[in-house]
């Protein structure tokens, strides 16, 4: 159905909230369930619309899903064999070609529909194919990627690019694949790193978690398991923005945050004059901070960019440009990854924002500036938050469309902030 939601801006906020499983890190491990007949059981499982659409796409293929608990589910493929998938499935989410590698190690073959999901610019697929290639797959197109091997082979790969997809296809694939695979410049993300220790603890023997060069040593069979998800950085990330953005004198607390992924997060932000704490599992942001932009050392305007793990995250980027907007001083924003990602920035514009969007990778924020409550449409997961942190500064009533994306990827999102102070309704449309 779809919704928007009614945010009333300027409300001071304080008190805590807890972090959800890694939504990344999800949809690659329920993919996993189809490397064994025997059950996986993931816990700390985000309630999101992705989760749950990834769930009906496996449920096509044969996997047997079943929540045990509000965040525990339990999968198992005891018999997969390669049925047609749902076009519109696996047009919402750009996951569904997560499915290609586990069922080539599985089945063999699978016939997959073109991936959709967020409208941020073209996202290349080549690295996943050059991947199955070099293990000894084929692949045709035809209205669909259809992929079809006869056995997989170890070998030794460099990928083309740093893609975290890629890097989660190859490994299921590897992962039954006959002797051993060494893949070169793998993406590290936490989520890829929850992947590789999950496929282990099926069986599997994964050298360098962690590092871009991991060492998979591939297997007849794996077996069932039980895995507990850490937490989503970036949604740490965009609470962090949000307690330094708009809490008062009790400031904000984030449960269970994992905050040894956060390392990164710490150093930019703090360009922007962020600060937070960790206290062992926890991360606590003061309220009632004035946020003033860190200059170069030369003088010269600072710059944050996106690079691949352990650079900040792409997915940040978008909560990042928010804070800028009420910090003192200038910075140049640098999106290296999507080429359609920062054209959202409009919006935030019409909401009074000091912005030039120099090209589609490039944006200077100047602030701070009083933003004022607006009518605006979330284009993608990440802007979507990021417009709802904006309307939470802002003076008067923002309305924000097309919040189905936002629970894309954010679980309770508007409950969490409701907790918190927040005075944020969701009016179905």
């Amino acid at each position: 159905m779809n919704s928007e939601f009614i945010i009333q801006g300027g409300v001071r906020l304080g008190g805590q909230v807890v972090a959800s499983g890694n939504k990344n890190a999800a949809l690659p491990l329920l993919a996993a369930s189809l490397l064994t007949e025997e059950p996986l059981i993931l816990h700390n499982v985000p309630r999101i619309r992705d989760v749950e659409i990834m769930a009906r796409l496996l449920q096509t293929l044969g996997v047997s899903v079943e929540w045990i608990a509000p965040n525990s589910l339990r999968l198992q493929a005891a018999d997969v064999n390669a049925r047609a998938l749902s076009r519109d499935l696996c047009r919402e989410i750009r996951a569904s070609i997560l499915l290609a590698g586990p069922m080539l190690g599985r089945v063999g073959s699978i016939n997959l529909p073109p991936p959709g999901g967020d409208v941020i610019g073209r996202r290349r697929l080549d690295t996943h194919f050059l991947a199955f290639n070099a293990l000894g797959a084929s692949i045709s197109v035809n209205g669909e990627f259809q992929i079809r091997t006869s056995g997989l082979t170890g070998a030794d790969i460099l990928l083309d690019e740093a893609s975290v997809t890629a890097t989660e296809n190859a490994i299921m694939a590897a992962a039954l694949a006959k002797g051993v695979t060494v893949l070169r410049n793998a993406a590290s993300e936490p989520h890829v790193q929850d992947l590789c220790r999950c496929v282990n603890r099926m069986g599997a023997h994964i050298e360098h978690i962690g590092s871009n060069t991991l060492v998979i040593h591939g297997c007849d069979r794996l077996g069932g398991a039980e895995f507990t998800l850490g937490a989503d950085n970036i949604e740490v990330t965009s609470f962090i923005v949000i307690g330094a953005l708009c809490a008062d004198e009790r400031g904000l607390w984030i449960r269970n945050a994992d905050p040894q992924h956060l390392g990164m997060t710490r150093l930019v932000l703090r360009r922007l004059g962020i600060r937070f704490e960790t206290h062992g599992a926890d991360v606590f942001v003061p309220g009632s901070q004035r946020l003033v932009v860190e200059p170069e050392f030369d003088g010269y305007m600072p710059k944050i960019d996106d690079n691949p793990w352990p650079a900040f995250p792409a997915d940040a980027i978008s909560s990042a440009i928010v804070a800028a907007t009420q910090a003192e001083g200038s910075v140049l924003f640098h999106e290296k990854m999507y080429e359609s990602r920062l054209y959202w920035v409009d919006k935030l514009i019409s909401m009074g924002a000091r912005i030039v969007l120099c090209d589609p990778h490039r944006c200077v924020v100047q602030g701070p500036s009083r933003l004022r409550g607006e009518r605006v449409q979330s284009p993608d997961i990440r802007a979507g938050v990021a417009l709802v942190i904006a309307a939470l500064c802002a003076e008067g009533e923002s309305v924000i469309q097309n919040v189905q994306q936002i629970d894309r990827g954010y679980e309770r999102f508007e409950e969490k902030l409701r907790a918190i102070g927040a005075q944020i309704e969701r009016r179905p449309i």
